[in-house]
Order: C-alpha cells, then sequence, then structure tokens
C-alpha cells in the first residue's frame, strides 16, 4: 500500500481541509463533507441536486438549502465554477482551469472543452469601467439519431 492512500485512509478530509482553507473559508462539516463528495471525485459537473442526492445515499445530513449555499460559497471563493446552461439551470465543475463546455440538450450533460480548443476572433471592448473577467463558451449538441439511447 502506498503512502498517499494510507495517509487518506486516517486523514480522509486532508485534501478538503486544505482547499477550504486556502480559499479562506471555515471548515465547517457540512462543508467538508460536501466538498470531499466533490473533490475525491476527480473533475466532474454536479447540480445541487445531484449533490444533495450523493449526500444522503452516503448518510450524511444536509438540506437542499445548506447545498446550494455550499456550491455558491465554493463558487464565490473560487473553488468551483458555476456553468448556467439555461435559466435556473446550473451545473457546478470542479475544473476551475480555462476550458469550455459542450453541453447535450437531450440528456443534459456536459463536456469539457479544453480552452485552447476555441478560438474567438475579437471580443467587444468592455466598458471603461470594467474588464472582462472571463469567457465561457457552451457548445449546444443534440445526439444524431443513430446515437440516441
Amino acid at each position: 500500500m502506498d503512502k498517499n492512500s494510507d495517509l487518506q485512509r486516517q486523514r480522509p478530509f486532508a485534501g478538503t481541509l486544505a482547499r477550504l482553507k486556502s480559499a479562506g473559508l471555515r471548515p465547517t462539516r457540512q462543508r467538508l463533507a460536501l466538498g470531499k463528495l466533490l473533490f475525491d471525485a476527480g473533475d466532474r459537473h454536479v447540480t445541487a441536486e445531484q449533490l444533495h442526492g450523493e449526500a444522503d445515499a452516503q448518510g450524511i445530513k444536509v438540506s437542499l438549502a445548506t447545498v446550494y449555499n455550499t456550491l455558491n460559497q465554493f463558487s464565490t471563493s473560487g473553488l468551483l465554477r458555476e456553468v448556467v446552461v439555461a435559466p435556473g439551470r446550473s451545473y457546478f465543475d470542479t475544473n476551475v482551469d480555462d476550458h469550455h463546455h459542450f453541453f447535450y440538450e437531450d440528456d443534459a450533460t456536459l463536456q469539457d472543452i479544453p480552452g485552447d480548443q476555441i478560438a474567438l476572433a475579437a471580443l467587444p471592448d468592455a466598458p471603461a469601467d470594467a474588464e472582462v473577467a472571463r469567457v465561457d463558451v457552451i457548445v449546444r449538441l443534440r445526439r444524431t439519431d443513430e446515437n440516441r439511447s
């Protein structure tokens, strides 16, 4: 058994704790539990409802409102990136690096597109009192007839 997996078993929240501290967030029980679910699975896209269901399945007692609040706090602090695909429909992305998304309208799933695979010829000038913080591109897809399940 390697040292990292042994350490992870002894301190299962160590990675999440470090993330929360680096983002300036107090490591509450709910933040630690939800952060572990989010970040231990690698890069992923989840809705608040999906994360709430995962928490419930793991026996983590947390309200849906707390899940929403935690996801929004994680996004504000830079731990997550919110991807709005439609009014009232957001996914939270654990990959905060520069990238874009394919959105499959048929089954409402997201897939990452590396940032260097999208090229924009030009952006409009930002107003004098603002600067461009980030550009998000969502390419909406429908599966072809032969690829629908």
